[in-house]
């Protein structure tokens, strides 16, 4: 059965390096725990029209945390991050 794209990519990860990348032709993209490079690269194609030259996927670990006011533990979301690199002219509009 074929996922659908949304379901794929969630959503722009929008940082600091990631706009560092995005002038050398990099996009960084949270995307689904369950989602494989392959199905990155045909949901980036089917949602921005433009076809990555590679996709790089990083899972990126839960972590520990302790608020501020009450000292409680906490834990973040994880989950997994791609970086997505295109050949050179192409561009993903984010705005």
């Amino acid at each position: 059965m074929k996922k659908h794209p949304g379901t794929i990519i969630m959503a722009p990860r929008v940082t600091e390096k990631g706009a560092v990348l995005s002038t050398q032709g990099a996009y960084v993209f949270n995307v689904s725990p369950k989602a494989n490079k392959s199905e990155i690269a045909i949901a980036i194609k089917e949602l921005y029209k433009v076809t990555p030259r590679m996709v790089r996927v990083v899972a990126v670990p839960r972590k520990v945390v302790a608020t501020r006011g009450t000292n409680r533990k906490g834990k973040t979301v994880g989950g997994k991050k791609a970086y997505v690199f295109l050949k050179k002219g192409d561009v993903i509009e984010l705005a």
